[in-house]
C-alpha cells in the first residue's frame, strides 16, 4: 500500500511551536518516588522463581505463532526451534535483556514540558485500555463511540495527576474496525499533548501510528528518540501470536517502545497458585523482551503484567483481591532484579457501575500498585466491568484516587516546614494549633482535598442536593468538558496528519470485523 511522500512535512515546525508553547492545563510528568518498595518475597524466594523460569523456557518452551522472521531470529540466537515452539537456553533470554534493554527510557511528547520518564523510581499514569463499552449516569451502558474516545482523551489531559494520555481508552465502534486506528491515532495528538500509546491490532496499523509519530516529530527524531510506547500482550498460557509479534516488530525496529504483557486470568490461563503464576509470568515476559532485543538492540521495553484470578465457581474474573495483589508485588521485584521498568494495572474493578464494589476493589489495585513500585500504571482512571466499561463517572472518582497516589508516594517532609517545631513551641500543652502562624502559613496547601467526596455536615449535604459520589463525579465531568481548551497544534502539522490519513483510509475498503 503506498504511503505519502510528504511524511516529514511539518515535523520540525511542530517540534518549534511545541517548544514555544507553554503547558496550559498544570501537571507534573511523573511522580517521584520518595519512600521504599513494599515486597512479599526475600532473595531465596526470588531466585527459586527466577531458576523454575528458567525452566520453563528451556524445557517446555513458548509458540511463536506464525512469525517465521521471529522463529528465525531466536534460531540465529541460539534457540532450539522445534516448529513454533521456541525452547531457550538457560539464560539466554535475561542475557538478552541484561546486555541491551535500558533501566529506564525517556518518552518525548510533542509539547516537550509533558515529556516522561518510564523506569527507576518514578511512576506514570494512563487511563484505563481497550473497553468496547462506555458508562455514564444519563446514558447508561452502551456502545463506546469516537466522540466518547476524543472525550476520553480530553479529560485525562484535563488532569494533573495523569501524566499520559494512554491508548485505546475506548474502542470507537462506530468506525470501521481497519480504519478507527487513525482516528484514535489523530485524537490523542489533536486532543492532547501528553505521551501517547500506538496501535497495536495489526502490523500495519502499528506502522501507521510510526507514520504519523514522524509528521509530528519527524523521522529522524523518531529513529533516535522514543515517542510511542504501546502494549504487546501475551497470549497466555505461554503464546505470542502473529499479530503482537507482528507489532511488537514494527515498533521495535522504530526504536520504539514497547509494554510485554502477560494476560493472566490465573486458574484458567495459569496455574491457580502465586508462585505458580509468577514463573509462568516471568518466563513469558523475559521472551517478549528478549524477542525485543533481537529486532533491535537497546530499544526500551517495559516488563508489564495484568494478572488477575478467576471465581471457580462461576468462571468471570474477579479484581481487588489478595492474590492478584501477591503476583503484582512478585512481579515488581522480580523486574526490579531484571533492571527493567514495570507496568502493572492500576484501578481494576469487577463492579458493574460506580458504587462500592468498585471503590473498595480499584483501590486494593491502585495502592498495591502504587506500594509494589509500578512505572508504568495502565488503567489508572475509567475501568469498569472486568474492562468491559469504560465509566466517565469512575473515571474523575479514580482522578481523586490518583491524586492521592502521588501524595503518597511522596512520602513526608522533613524540611524545617514538615517538622513544625516552631509550631510545637508556640501552642504547646493543652492548646490547639488552629490559629498558630505555621497553620496559618500552610493551611491552603494543608491535607489533600477530595475533588468528589462530600465532608460537609449532614445539613449541607441535603442542602446542596442529597448527592451520592457519582453523582458529583457526573456533573464534574460535564464542567471539564464544558472549559475543555485544546492545546495548540501547528497548522502545517494537522494537515499533514489530515493528508495522510485520507490517504491511508482511502486506499483499502472498510472492513467491520
Amino acid at each position: 500500500m503506498g504511503r505519502p511522500t510528504n511524511r516529514r512535512t511539518g515535523g520540525r515546525a511542530g517540534r518549534v511551536a511545541a517548544r514555544r508553547s507553554t503547558v496550559s492545563v498544570e501537571t507534573a510528568t511523573y511522580i517521584s518516588r520518595q519512600i521504599p518498595y513494599s515486597g512479599v518475597l526475600n532473595e531465596e524466594a526470588l531466585e527459586l522463581i527466577e531458576h523454575n523460569a528458567d525452566t520453563v523456557l528451556e524445557e517446555i518452551g513458548i509458540d511463536f505463532r506464525d512469525a517465521p522472521d521471529a522463529l528465525a531470529l531466536w534460531r540465529d540466537a541460539g534457540a532450539d526451534v522445534d516448529g513454533e515452539r521456541v525452547r531457550f537456553p538457560r539464560g539466554l533470554c535475561r542475557s538478552l535483556i541484561q546486555t541491551t534493554a535500558p533501566a529506564e527510557f525517556t518518552q518525548h511528547a510533542r509539547n516537550p514540558a509533558r515529556t516522561t520518564i518510564i523506569g527507576g523510581d518514578r511512576t506514570v499514569l494512563a487511563p484505563a485500555y481497550g473497553s468496547p463499552f462506555v458508562r455514564d449516569l444519563d446514558q447508561g451502558r452502551r456502545y463506546a463511540t469516537i466522540e466518547d474516545f476524543k472525550n476520553f482523551v480530553k479529560l485525562t489531559y484535563m488532569s494533573p495527576s495523569l501524566h499520559h494520555s494512554g491508548g485505546t481508552v475506548c474502542e470507537p465502534v462506530d468506525l470501521p474496525v481497519n480504519k478507527r486506528h487513525f482516528d484514535m491515532i489523530y485524537s490523542h495528538i489533536k486532543y492532547s499533548d501528553k505521551p501517547f500509546m500506538g496501535s497495536v491490532t495489526h502490523p500495519e496499523r502499528a506502522q501507521d501510528t510510526v507514520e504519523m509519530a514522524r509528521i509530528v516529530f519527524g523521522e529522524d527524531f523518531v529513529d533516535q528518540n522514543t515517542v510511542i510506547t504501546s502494549l504487546i500482550n501475551a497470549n497466555s498460557p505461554m503464546t505470542f501470536d502473529a499479530t503482537m509479534l507482528g507489532a511488537a516488530k514494527v515498533y521495535a525496529e522504530s526504536n520504539q517502545a514497547t509494554v510485554i504483557s502477560p494476560f493472566i486470568l490465573a486458574g484458567a490461563m495459569s496455574p491457580v497458585t502465586v508462585a505458580g503464576t509468577l514463573i509462568q509470568l516471568l518466563a513469558e515476559a523475559m521472551a517478549g523482551m528478549a524477542y525485543t532485543q533481537l529486532v533491535r538492540p537497546g530499544v526500551p521495553v517495559v516488563f508489564g503484567t495484568f494478572a488477575s484470578s478467576i471465581s471457580m465457581q462461576s468462571g468471570a474474573p474477579t479484581f481487588g483481591t489478595p492474590e492478584p495483589a501477591l503476583v503484582l508485588y512478585g512481579a515488581a521485584e522480580l523486574a526490579r532484579r531484571l533492571k527493567v521498568p514495570f507496568r502493572s494495572g492500576g484501578g481494576l474493578c469487577a463492579s458493574k457501575i460506580p458504587d462500592a464494589q468498585a471503590a473498595y476493589e480499584s483501590s486494593n489495585t491502585l495502592q498495591a500498585a502504587a506500594m509494589a513500585g509500578v512505572n508504568f500504571m495502565l488503567h489508572t482512571a475509567g475501568w469498569l466491568e472486568g474492562g468491559l466499561v469504560m465509566s466517565y463517572e469512575k473515571f474523575m472518582m479514580d482522578v481523586d484516587q490518583a491524586n492521592m497516589i502521588a501524595i503518597l508516594l511522596g512520602g513526608i517532609d522533613l524540611s524545617e516546614n514538615g517538622l513544625a517545631m516552631d509550631a510545637l513551641r508556640e501552642v504547646g500543652p493543652g492548646a490547639h494549633f488552629l490559629g498558630a502562624s505555621h497553620t496559618q502559613a500552610n493551611f491552603a496547601q494543608a491535607f489533600y482535598r477530595s475533588t468528589i467526596a462530600d465532608n460537609n455536615s449532614f445539613e449541607q449535604w441535603l442542602e446542596d442536593g442529597s448527592l451520592d459520589a457519582s453523582q458529583r463525579a457526573n456533573l464534574l465531568w460535564k464542567e471539564k468538558l464544558a472549559s475543555y481548551e485544546p492545546p495548540p497544534l501547528d497548522d502545517a502539522v494537522d494537515e499533514a496528519l489530515l493528508a495522510f490519513m485520507a490517504q491511508r483510509k482511502s486506499s483499502f475498503r472498510d472492513q467491520n470485523y
